[in-house]
């Protein structure tokens, strides 16, 4: 399938501007915009540049307030309650973790529970923006109901992911950043438009049998059987139960929900200062060696490098800053529809 390669700096602008044209403030806007393009770069395609139109499509619904007024309480030294105002989750998270690392400044460590939001993307975005800061970060967000209930037929807890970051000398942090289920949806509805089956092992079809079918499957498998749907309900204490949101089947669905539906989504962002336990620079040399000597393990197969979470999307980020973000046919048209509407050219940025 041809690709379109756009320079990331280009997508980024492109994204800021039609966010403003439809009305997004542009505190909101530079989040959202920078969120994607990161995504993008860093080959997390599934939750990159092409989910523009849906989110476009939440603002002119109402699902996504495009000025928010946020509050946030301050409930103890090192916690607080964030009130999204039901924005987008990009922009209410990078608030969060902002927030964290000032409580964690002070406290040690902070954690923000985040309410009354909305899809935020990808996690490692807020998680990487707390380690930048020589914190380790860690956020998470519940979802609407995804994953096959283990020995059960149906979905009723979402694939809930979670992302830990740690800063590390000589490169960009460590970041893991995963779902609780095999593969996103959004990653089955890409499967879906490429026309393409699912692997093995990753979704169940409305009666619970697995199934490769993408079109077919409406439930996802956990990682892990019965850990990764534990997992899940963790996950869903923390955003759900802590932060007073829907869970589970309660939650509005993504893509099937009316766009003038709120989404009610939880988040939960948390910052640990590392000086508290080890000295910053120390932490981090040894957090290098760690990574360094996990990748000079003996492989397997001399073509598949034993690697550390996130090394495929630093190697991917290297290449996109450089090339440019390759986009599907269809999504660039869907961006340059989308660039017809609000008068501004995607190829003459």
């Amino acid at each position: 399938m041809e690709k379109i390669i756009i320079r990331a700096d280009t997508l980024k602008k492109f994204a800021k501007d039609v966010l403003m044209k439809a009305g997004v403030c542009e505190g909101a806007s530079e989040c959202v915009a920078e969120g994607l393009v990161q995504t993008s770069l860093r080959g997390v395609d599934s939750h990159g540049i092409r989910l523009l139109p849906h989110y476009i499509r939440g603002v002119k619904g109402g699902r996504i307030n495009p000025n928010p007024e946020y509050r946030f309480k301050k409930t103890s030294p090192s916690s607080g309650l964030l009130d999204a105002d039901h924005t987008f989750g990009h922009a209410a998270c990078i608030e969060a973790a902002r927030l964290a690392t000032g409580l964690a400044r002070d406290a040690g460590t902070g954690h923000v529970a985040v309410y009354n939001s909305t899809h935020f993307g990808a996690a490692a975005y807020y998680a990487l923006e707390i380690a930048r800061n020589d914190m380790i970060g860690i956020a998470s967000t519940n979802t609407d109901a995804l994953v096959k209930t283990y020995a059960g037929r149906r979905a009723f807890l979402g694939n809930n992911p979670i992302c830990v970051a740690a800063p590390c000398e000589g490169e960009a942090p460590f970041c893991l950043d995963m779902a609780t289920s095999v593969v996103t949806f959004n990653k089955i509805r890409q499967l879906r438009e490429d026309k393409t089956r699912a692997p093995e092992g990753v979704g169940a079809d409305k009666d619970g049998v697995e199934t490769t079918d993408p079109d077919k499957i409406t439930t996802l498998l956990p990682i892990g059987g019965y850990k990764g749907y534990g997992l899940s309900l963790v996950v869903e204490i923390f955003c759900s139960l802590l932060t007073g949101m829907p869970y589970g089947p309660n939650i509005p669905k993504m893509f099937e929900a009316s766009m003038g539906t709120k989404r009610m989504l939880g988040q939960f962002i948390s910052a640990i200062r590392i000086d508290c336990f080890q000295d910053a620079g120390v932490f981090k040399k040894r957090m290098s060696a760690l990574m360094n000597e996990l990748r000079a393990e003996p492989a397997m197969d001399m073509d598949i490098p034993v690697q550390v979470a996130g090394d495929p999307e630093k190697r991917t980020d290297r290449v996109r800053s450089k090339q440019g973000v390759p986009l599907k046919e269809a999504e660039y048209a869907a961006l340059k529809d989308l660039g017809k509407e609000y008068r501004i050219d995607l190829e003459g940025l």
